[in-house]
């Protein structure tokens, strides 16, 4: 099976810089019945970089992050991870992905270490108590190691959906409203694990309205609205491109400037 997967892996191309790209969307079109909720999306990520997923309700930002996921099949288009196309090799795509939603369905009756096990059975994680538990520390989770999820708060439950989703160091982490939930602490620490992430090399999706996160964490910016691209490219270059004559421009003021155009 594993042969199989890797005769028909696609190969990446290295933008500038040498650094290859992990993801890759190639004209995504995505229908529910007469309703088209993305069309025509073009875009990738590299190794190392973090992109911001902005745009008004109803853009197609969580449809784009469904279908990368793998959980909806694209109407039109081809999605590579790592060089796997998602709708030819789904198993050998999803294993290099993470995807952390706006809100994560955690299973009720399991404690909180038994998600790590089941994760790390799914994910064939060898020797995984050692990450895991330095993860629940991370999180301040070690406490509730025993506690089942139904006994969470909310954000004590997105706290174990990201140590999930790191659990296998993926190479592509999708994440969608992260800060949903969590205190302050929580928030620096997630944002610290995801630059740490990208220093290792993974590619990182953010989907979020709050504008200063995407500002603080991202090299490049994706705008989006009524499901297709206003624009894609590093963040410097969103400036310039809708704020060229304005100095002190806030990615905020580029997000109306770009919806507004």
């Amino acid at each position: 099976m594993a042969d199989d997967v890797v005769e028909t892996q696609k190969t990446i191309p290295s933008p500038a810089g040498g650094r290859a790209k992990l993801v890759e969307v190639v004209d995504f079109h995505k229908n529910y019945r007469d309703t088209l909720a993305v069309s025509g999306l073009t875009f990738d990520v590299a190794s190392g970089s973090i992109l911001g997923l902005i745009g008004p309700n109803g853009a197609g930002k969580t449809t784009t992050l469904r279908a990368l996921a793998g959980i909806i099949p694209p109407t039109q288009g081809r999605l590579f991870l790592e060089g796997y196309e998602i709708s030819d090799n789904p198993i050998a795509a999803k294993q290099r992905l993470a995807f952390v939603p706006d809100d994560p369905k955690l299973f009720e009756a399991l404690t909180v270490w038994e998600h790590l096990e089941f994760v790390a059975a799914a994910y064939r994680v060898r020797d995984f108590q050692l990450r895991a538990g330095e993860l629940l520390e991370k999180f301040e989770l070690t406490e509730k190691r025993d506690a089942a999820a139904q006994e969470l708060s909310r954000g004590m439950r997105q706290k174990v959906a990201i140590c999930c989703a790191y659990l296998h160091r993926p190479r592509i982490i999708l994440f969608d409203e992260p800060l949903t939930g969590l205190d302050p602490r929580g928030i620096r620490t997630l944002k610290e694990s995801i630059v740490e992430r990208a220093q290792a090399g993974a590619a990182v999706i953010i989907s979020s309205h709050l504008l200063s996160l995407v500002e603080d964490l991202c090299d490049h910016l994706l705008i989006m609205r009524h499901g297709k691209s206003l624009f894609f490219g590093p963040l410097s270059e969103a400036r310039a491109a809708f704020a060229s004559a304005q100095e002190g421009v806030s990615l905020e003021d580029v997000f109306f400037l770009a919806i507004e155009e």
